[in-house]
């Protein structure tokens, strides 16, 4: 990532970031390239602002035919608490897989390339639901693969289906070349960093380790974030993560996508313990073997997905009041603020203070502030000024 940015191509950087509606990223997009100096140093930055504006492009094509009743689009708009990709070469059974997890009338045939359109579904996982959304074949060479790519890009998470009747690691391995050629990182670095930006009316820069920076301070993290006029955001740095990742952040061209592996036909081939080994050694996220034709290993598949994407359930409570039975989900790490915000914008500006029940707090009752960090299935009780 170029650290040599000309302060007019980080200026219209946050443009960028502050736009809202593919119309506005577009124009915002094409403004910054104008911008950016066409040296080596700034190569994979280029190449991934004219992949993303083909994207948006894209994306924009298939609102429009949506809204003017155009057929089927490739855009699915996330629900539930988290969206899942679930991709896979040909014929690997991903259609099924989604059908008996979600119900979704996807389309289910033995031969390939059957699904030609992305289909989503609400998978139940106790008190929370995740979208699964079935997607067309990957295949170098596609058509529809920058599609695929796009929907992968959008999702908070991938499921990957291999067959086990055939070769598990040359279908892994095929997999991971095609989205590592798309940008998109399926093993988990050493450390990362999710970045928040707001509109104005926020709280300024707020740094959250759940990790370290390991060459830098949170302020110097400001002072970074500041120098692309980026004066409202929340950081979150998890594991060992140095200055450069925090920029690299900023522009997102190369993203991790947490996965879960489901090798799935294990009815008619169970992979061998070597081969399920070799796997675990080439891919550090969770593998499960099971079968979506006779539903072995599909009720591990929901309690997986939320411990891998650090899901934390809070159960929100007026004082005086039982806790609501629909709990707000939010991601590991996540503060009083952020419950807050997810409430409405006036419990921010008009905090006094709040009380925990739960895991993170050291008394029932607690009374904590806004940089509290919660747990799952903490209850929480927010007191604002009348």
């Amino acid at each position: 990532m170029p650290t040599n940015l000309p302060a007019e191509a980080k200026a219209k950087w946050i443009k960028v970031m502050e736009a809202r509606t593919p119309e506005e990223k577009i124009a915002a997009i094409e403004e910054f390239l104008s911008s950016v100096p066409k040296h080596k140093g700034t190569e994979n930055l280029r190449h991934w602002a004219s992949r993303r504006l083909a994207e948006l492009r894209e994306e924009l094509e298939q609102k429009k035919r949506r809204r003017t009743g155009g057929g089927i689009t490739f855009f699915i708009e996330k629900e539930g608490s988290a969206q899942i990709c679930v991709i896979g070469l040909p014929n690997t059974g991903k259609s099924l897989l989604v059908n008996k997890l979600t119900g979704a009338r996807t389309l289910v045939a033995d031969y390939e390339f059957s699904t030609t359109f992305p289909v989503p579904g609400m998978l139940r996982y106790e008190d929370v639901l995740l979208q699964l959304v079935d997607t067309p074949p990957l295949s170098p060479g596609s058509k529809l693969l920058s599609k695929i790519i796009g929907l992968a890009r959008n999702a908070d998470a991938l499921l990957i289906v291999l067959d086990a009747t055939k070769a598990v690691l040359d279908q892994f391995t095929v997999v991971k070349e095609i989205l590592e050629e798309e940008g998109i990182l399926l093993t988990k670095p050493r450390g990362r960093v999710v970045l928040e930006t707001y509109r104005s009316g926020k709280s300024g820069i707020r740094v959250t380790l759940m990790g370290r920076l390991i060459d830098a301070t949170s302020e110097d993290v400001r002072k970074l974030l500041e120098s692309y006029k980026i004066y409202n955001a929340h950081v979150k740095i998890y594991g060992e993560v140095t200055i450069d990742d925090v920029e690299q952040a900023i522009f997102e061209n190369i993203t991790y996508k947490p996965s879960i592996l489901f090798i799935n036909k294990a009815d008619a081939h169970n992979p061998d313990d070597s081969v399920v080994k070799e796997l675990g050694r080439r891919f550090n996220g969770p593998i499960l073997v099971g079968s979506a034709k006779t539903g072995l290993g599909l009720d591990k598949i929901g309690a997986e997905i939320f411990r891998y994407l650090e899901l934390v359930r809070v159960y929100t409570k007026a004082p005086n009041a039982p806790p609501s039975q629909k709990p707000l989900v939010l991601r590991k790490g996540a503060t009083i603020y952020d419950v807050a915000i997810s409430i409405h914008k006036d419990f921010v500006e008009k905090f006094q203070y709040a009380r925990v029940w739960g895991r993170s707090s050291k008394y029932p009752g607690e009374r904590v502030g806004l940089d509290h960090v919660v747990e799952d299935k903490d209850v929480v009780e927010i007191h604002i000024r009348g």
